[in-house]
């Protein structure tokens, strides 16, 4: 198999020990009822209303969107408009916890015995993929058989990202929520194959796994090289399987599908306990945050300035929401944790190059995994010329940061690939 293009990054991997403790309870939360692709939430209930952990806050009717669940027991103070930090808006629960943390009385373990009640369970759950893409998982999982087979199930343990090591911890404290949940999934989707892909800086977890699947026929574990972004979905199929995704392509048409290792952890912990999505593991790192690095289980709209205080991260240059390559600037610090949200890092000392002109060395085309020429797109960008963007295959860019590390002269190519994708028109939504 030809190896992918891409970047060697120094991985910074400095939480990779520091064991999963919980976060001290915030005195309040901020849920945004737009967690997941797809559509908001509709908010179910209001100002006054009293409310438990895992009590379902927000959902809608429509199939890609997953619903929203509390993360503390207590009241809710209000129901605003929320900015998210992708600049789209939603409405947001605002929630003072009672410090008591007590659970709904109508949590209980899902009542599953097939594919259909098995999906259903999983959109219940609020689960959408942890990795930080956000894709409601029960919309992957409703495949058709019969027009789609799905033969292999990959799953995303590479955490590629510099300073991220929450999903390390997943595998290292809990391999068999892990376990199960792949075999609930090759069970119920009728899977037949599936493959544990790690990155192979991380010996001890490619171990720990390959033991605890020693007896397990259907399940592989698969050593990556390290070499970003070796996490990405197309990357990650093709270093799995050898199958190329092609444009317009979803993974299901090379008959794979696709999960984050603590997604499919919680699937098996939902399936026990039947406590939906309402914290998330995260890794706190970065050279301006002083004390107490390392890994949390936060609940959800836990705000990012109370992580940075406890961090001792005083007046931050730059936070960011995931790693330093495909991570989300931000703007306000009062941002809360999300479904999606895998670390916080924060940085200080920070020097911005100058960006200069491009020199043709052709660097950004020799990264770039899915060997398109971000040189030329920027070219025709400028010129908006929309045919020769979409002869450049341009939609095919996953903003993986490839070109704009590599770029000698600073160029925000990545940055530019986004902005020329807008000029695409899209295709009018069938009736």
């Amino acid at each position: 198999m030809k190896k992918l293009n891409g970047v060697r990054l120094s991985h910074d991997k400095g939480t990779e020990d520091c064991e999963t403790v919980s976060f001290p309870l915030p005195k309040q939360v901020i849920i945004p009822l737009s967690q997941s692709m797809g559509a908001p939430c509709s908010c179910l209930v209001k100002a006054g209303d009293t409310v438990t952990v895992g009590q379902k806050i927000g959902d809608t009717d429509a199939f890609m969107s997953v619903p929203v669940h509390s993360s503390v027991s207590g009241r809710v103070s209000a129901v605003t408009d929320f900015l998210l930090p992708a600049g789209n808006t939603c409405k947001a629960v605002v929630i003072d916890s009672d410090g008591e943390q007590t659970p709904d009385p109508n949590i209980a373990p899902p009542s599953v015995s097939d594919k259909k009640s098995f999906i259903a369970a999983v959109r219940e759950c609020g689960l959408a993929g942890l990795g930080g893409a956000g894709f409601p998982t029960h919309v992957k999982m409703n495949f058709d058989p019969t027009k789609t087979p799905i033969d292999t199930l990959v799953i995303n343990a590479a955490e590629c990202e510099p300073y991220i090591t929450s999903d390390y911890r997943q595998m290292m404290e809990s391999p068999d929520d892990i376990i199960n949940g792949v075999l609930l999934v090759q069970k119920y989707l009728e899977i037949p194959v599936c493959k544990i892909c790690i990155e192979k800086n991380k010996p001890k977890a490619i171990a720990l796994l390959k033991e605890k699947t020693a007896d397990i026929k259907s399940i592989e574990i698969v050593t990556l090289p390290c070499t970003y972004p070796q996490g990405a979905e197309k990357v990650i199929i093709y270093s799995a399987t050898g199958r190329i995704v092609g444009e317009g392509e979803l993974p299901g048409n090379q008959g794979v599908l696709v999960m984050n290792v603590s997604s499919a952890a919680f699937v098996s912990r939902y399936l026990e306990t039947g406590m939906p999505l309402v914290s998330k593991r995260i890794t706190l790192d970065g050279n301006a945050v002083t004390k107490n690095k390392g890994n949390y289980i936060v609940p959800i709209g836990t705000r990012v300035s109370e992580i940075l205080e406890y961090g001792g991260a005083e007046a931050p240059e730059k936070v960011l929401y995931g790693g330093p390559m495909m991570g989300f600037p931000l703007y306000d610090t009062d941002q809360p944790i999300l479904k999606t949200t895998n670390a916080i890092l924060a940085f200080k000392d920070i020097k911005e190059p100058k960006t200069t002109a491009c020199i043709r060395c052709g660097s950004c085309v020799r990264v770039c995994p899915l060997k398109l020429m971000p040189v030329e797109i920027e070219s025709a960008y400028k010129a908006k010329d929309v045919e020769t963007l979409k002869a450049l295959k341009v939609m095919l860019c996953m903003n993986c940061g490839c070109c704009s590390y590599i770029c000698p002269a600073h160029r925000p190519l990545a940055e530019i690939n986004q902005l020329a994708k807008g000029l695409i028109p899209r295709p009018a939504p069938k009736k």
